[in-house]
Parts: C-alpha cells; structure tokens; sequence
C-alpha cells in the first residue's frame, strides 16, 4: 500500500475534529474525500501530510509512520498541493524548481533540471517557463503547483480542491491531468472536493466523512443515492450518461 491511515485522531481545544479515521489508497488509486463543509476534509489533509500533528493513530506510506519522519524525508515521499497559492515573483521554472528542495543537498544538479524540465512538459507549461507566476491565468497557476509537487518524486501526492475557483474547461483539464499522472506514474493520491460529479467521474474510491468520522468508505461504482443523502442531508438520484455518474439533487430535504 502507498498510504494506509489507522485510527487516526485529531482534536481541536479538547473537541474531536477527526477520529476513528481508517482507510488505505493503492498504488495508481485516485481517493476523493467528500462531505459538508467544516467536516473535517482539509484537516485530514495535513493530518497525513503532519501540518497537523493527529493525537492518536498512525499515517504509514509504503510502510513508514510519517509521525516518525523527519520533514525533509516526508517531503521526499509526500506531494501536497493546497487549496490556494499565493502568487509571488517568481518565475514558472523556479516556482516548479523549488520543489526539488529536499532532494537538493549542496546545489542543483543536473538531474534536478531534468525533472523541472520534465515536468513542465507534461503539464504544457514548457512555453511558460520565464513567466512570472503572478501573471499566470488560475488553470496555469493551478499546473504550475502540481508540477512543484511532481519533482518532489513523491509516492502520495494530496491535493485540497484542486477545481477550486477555475472555470469548467480548467477543472476538466486539472481532473484528466491527475488522473492520468496517477495512471502513469503508478503513485496514489487523496484529494478532496466539493464537486460530487467530478469526484465520482474521475476517482476510483469515495470516502465520505460526517460527523469527524467515515460515514462510507467504497468503489466509486458503489455509491449509492442512500450514502450522500445521509451525508448531505439532500435528496438526490443517481443516473449514468455516457456511463458516467451523475447526482442530481431532488427538491426535497431528507430529514
């Protein structure tokens, strides 16, 4: 297994924010972590990542408690993308070069360029390079940022609402490049979103959490109209066009 999480708990002033977190992401297996806002997602999030440090349980990827880690050898294993990036001065190459950092011992070699390079070709970005981030369009930005965790070489890649804020041409866009990035590179990834659709279109397991814990934790083929109107609170149907799934909410409330 890249990444299996056992009884994960987190607490926030004495209040439990995350507990009984249990789940496990395979090697090419793309997680989405659903459910309402303020359940605990992002937490999640950096709880694997240790931006939170969780009160109990254990994180391991490919078999190492990252508890135990140092966080220059986390860094090496772990890519994380955030919800949002702060554009700065930089220029694509050096904003995606600085994601070599933990590999980079004395100075940048030559194979650190490689991989920047590397990266910027398969996201597109390779006309980009000399500009400045804080010119670039959000689907740019957004590309720009999964790069930086590319070269990084991780095993477990985390992306927080990777669609957040980009028109419906770039989350598509964003969705087929971590799919196939996953599909290619044989790594797992655990992302979470808001976007029922699009989490069930392009993930392999849904986990959705309510209440700080796993309310579901299946197959995508296997979520079933019962599980999100639990979660949600919201009437819904599932239909398949195209043979992909589709919720479409009801007018009713489920109480």
């Amino acid at each position: 297994m890249i990444l299996d999480t056992q009884q994960l708990r987190f607490a926030y002033n004495g209040t439990d924010i995350l507990k009984n977190i249990d789940f496990q992401v395979a090697p090419g297996e793309l997680l989405a972590i659903l459910g309402p806002n303020g359940v605990g997602k992002t937490t999640l999030l950096k709880c694997i990542n240790t931006i939170h440090r969780p009160h109990d349980g254990a994180i391991l990827v490919e078999g190492t408690d990252v508890l135990r880690m140092r966080p220059n050898d986390i860094a090496t294993r772990v890519g994380y993308v955030a919800q949002r990036s702060e554009p700065a001065r930089l220029t694509v190459f050096d904003a995606v070069l600085m994601g070599r950092k933990p590999h980079i011992r004395w100075r940048t070699a030559a194979r650190d360029l490689q991989i920047v390079d590397a990266a910027l070709r398969h996201l597109h970005l390779e006309g980009k390079t000399l500009r400045r981030i804080d010119q670039l369009s959000g689907g740019e930005l957004q590309k720009v940022c999964i790069a930086r965790a590319l070269v990084q070489e991780p095993r477990l890649l985390l992306l927080d609402e990777p669609t957040s804020a980009l028109d419906l041409k770039n989350q598509i866009e964003i969705m087929r490049l971590i799919r196939r990035v996953v599909d290619e590179h044989g790594i797992g990834a655990v992302m979470t979103m808001h976007d029922l659709n699009k989490a069930m279109r392009y993930a392999d397991t849904i986990l959705m959490l309510k209440d700080g814990e796993i309310h579901s934790y299946v197959p995508t083929s296997r979520v079933t109209a019962a599980m999100i109107e639990t979660v949600y609170g919201l009437a819904v149907e599932i239909h398949h066009i195209n043979g992909y799934p589709l919720v479409i909410p009801r007018d009713e409330a489920v109480h």
